[in-house]
């Protein structure tokens, strides 16, 4: 390793030089060329040539350090050399408070945002389920009597430590305010009150499921991915290593995306493709975060977020031409409001992005609200569900503190991105309902039995419980439970969990079937009684008219077999029996057939299970609930 001559103004001994060469080795894996050798060496001399403290030393360190803004991120790469720690500079000092001291050089690097998809492609859930013992003990309705708390790990590599240890001790340098119930070996079960427990687990902050939707480039990831690391959920160095892994690249701007872009496909093609998955707080609430693909390509993966969201983040780009791009027929934002809005989203927030490309000129906020209003408003969001932020996803200006940019502060009084996702009302979960979980993933993993990850829709699981899995009508024991990288004993519904389950095997099930309580089970049909409203359609629908039926995690080629009758909107009145063809904006009841069997709900009994969505040649042509099973499945 080429050494400054600077190197030697500290007169050490051979065995400290060693000493020192090696941590300036650990130093320049982290941080690169683009630190000066003396301010290195310094650090780690004052360390007593600590990798780890002289790192911490080094970026708290500002007397060397240019001032810029994050704005930097787009300028030349000649005038980058003397500013690739300008990022660094960026976190408000809420956010500089919130960054933990860590014990581990490694796990520094790694950002505290743990990473799940929801298609069917394998996992890297970052974690291993340990293999447990068969527990004899009742079925439902049971949990750990010493349910002692842990605070969710902060890397990957701290949750596989872990899952590999049931029993989770505390980490001291990281208090969590949200503590999660603890996997014990304690076999004594009794009957636990869910709710009560939600309460305690949550430390009274409830769990609010957000998807962000938007059409392609609008800056979705790096607008989330900027507004996780001000609240300190990536760190400065590991933000630093995107910075430097971005710019060879030559994605400079993309730094930020990276935080949820994390496959080698999305980073190279620049567009989100799956659907990423993270957790974070606010002050009142607890946030399982969907960053879902804006491409039109990507639309399954993201009905498959949307399904699972509670509230959106709607994002638009206020760049004169691309908003209209967005927002006029072809683009994704209206086929993305639509699509939530059907799903059951009413909670709305619209992150009006890179308004620093516009000067943050009021006209043009005023105008795109005015032309989003209204078309919200037809889709059916109420006008107080639907709140406007204006925001900069790569300067970071209104995310999780209000902006101080006078161009903006003049006009704007409102509150910042994050104090809005604080707003949002959390909605009721079905808890006394009976279990119900669709699956999103299926995968084999170390140990007995394999695991499916999804949502639980209804209810609650325990380990050691016994449920059925339809269509293939198989039971199988869950062994283990784990949320957020967490082993636990039960998770309610709300909670995206991933399974260990046992006693079936792994090719009979699939994504999109759904786990059940055998005391309450569900029906696996293939053709089925809805309600429909179609979109705007090219074509009308006639008998027999092929569709592709997205229902939670699945697609389904399906066929309109029946019109019944054509509906009046708003009070389901029958205004023509019989019809010949459906047009667009008709309200229709229809009978639909599915080559394969489902497991559906009636709307009446489970809204979550009941929705569905019909999409046609690309795009999305009518949205519906289902009134009525017709035929049920012959299953083995």
């Amino acid at each position: 390793m080429p050494v400054s001559p600077s190197l030697n103004q500290h007169n050490l001994n051979a065995l400290d030089q060693g000493r020192l060469f090696s941590c300036l080795d650990q130093m320049r894996a982290v941080l690169g060329e683009s630190i000066p050798d003396h301010v290195l060496a310094d650090a780690a001399v004052s360390c007593q040539f600590d990798a780890q403290k002289a790192l911490d030393l080094v970026l708290s360190e500002e007397s060397w350090r240019t001032p810029a803004t994050t704005s930097q991120l787009n300028t030349s790469s000649a005038a980058k050399t003397d500013k690739e720690w300008v990022c660094l500079e960026q976190a408000p000092e809420v956010g500089r408070a919130r960054d933990p001291p860590v014990n581990q050089l490694d796990s520094e690097v790694l950002p505290k945002v743990a990473r799940m998809t929801v298609s069917g492609k394998k996992q890297k859930m970052g974690f291993e389920v340990p293999s447990t013992e068969e527990v004899d003990a009742p079925r439902r309705g049971a949990a750990s009597e010493d349910l002692h708390t842990a605070p969710p790990p902060d890397t990957l590599s701290r949750a596989a430590a872990a899952a590999s240890t049931p029993s989770s001790h505390t980490a001291p340098e990281e208090a969590s305010t949200v503590p999660t119930p603890v996997k014990t070996s304690n076999k004594a079960k009794q009957q636990i009150n869910v709710k009560a427990e939600l309460e305690k687990r949550q430390g009274g902050k409830p769990l609010l499921n957000l998807v962000v939707i938007g059409h392609v480039d609008a800056g979705k990831s790096t607008l989330m991915g900027h507004l996780l690391y001000l609240l300190g959920n990536v760190n400065k160095r590991t933000m630093h290593k995107y910075e430097q892994e971005s710019k060879k690249a030559g994605k400079a701007s993309f730094a930020y995306a990276w935080v949820l872009d994390e496959t080698g496909e999305e980073r190279d093609r620049g567009v989100t493709m799956d659907v990423g998955m993270t957790k974070f707080e606010t002050k009142t609430k607890v946030i399982t975060l969907m960053d879902a693909p804006g491409h039109k390509d990507f639309i399954p993966n993201m009905i498959t977020g949307a399904a699972q969201a509670d509230v959106a983040v709607l994002v638009v780009d206020a760049s004169r031409g691309e908003f209209e791009a967005g927002f006029e027929a072809g683009g994704q934002t209206r086929e993305h409001g639509l699509l939530v809005r059907s799903l059951g989203v009413t909670q709305l927030a619209v992150a009006v992005n890179k308004m620093d490309q516009v000067n943050w000129q009021k006209e043009r906020f005023q105008e795109i609200l005015t032309k989003l209003g209204q078309f919200l408003k037809q889709a059916g969001f109420k006008d107080s569900d639907v709140s406007y932020i204006p925001t900069s996803g790569l300067s970071g200006e209104n995310l999780t503190a209000r902006s101080t940019v006078p161009e903006l502060t003049v006009w704007y009084k409102g509150p910042s991105l994050v104090e809005q996702i604080d707003s949002f009302k959390p909605p009721q979960r079905s808890v006394d309902k009976p279990f119900r979980l669709c699956v999103s993933d299926v995968f084999k993993d170390q140990g007995s039995g394999f695991c499916v990850t999804g949502k639980i829709e209804a209810g609650y699981i325990q380990t050691g419980d016994r449920i059925l899995a339809m269509p293939p009508n198989e039971t199988c024991t869950v062994k283990g439970i784990t949320l957020h990288d967490e082993p636990i004993d039960w998770a309610a519904a709300g909670d995206h969990v991933s399974l260990t389950v046992t006693g079936m095997d792994i090719i009979k099930i699939n994504v999109g079937c759904v786990l059940y309580d055998p005391k309450e089970p569900i029906k696996a049909c293939t053709r089925f009684r809805a309600r429909i409203l179609l979109f705007n359609i090219e074509v009308p629908v006639t008998q027999g008219f092929p569709v592709l039926l997205h229902y939670q995690t699945i697609s389904e080629p399906a066929t309109i077999r029946k019109l019944v009758s054509v509906l009046h909107k708003s009070t389901g009145e029958v205004l023509k029996k019989k019809p010949k063809c459906l047009t667009k904006g008709q309200n229709a009841l229809v009978e639909l057939q599915t080559q394969r069997p489902l497991s559906l709900e009636l709307y009446k009994d489970f809204k979550e299970l009941g929705r569905f969505m019909l999409r046609y040649v690309g795009s999305t042509i009518a949205a519906g609930v289902v009134t009525e099973v017709m035929f049920l499945a012959v299953l083995p």
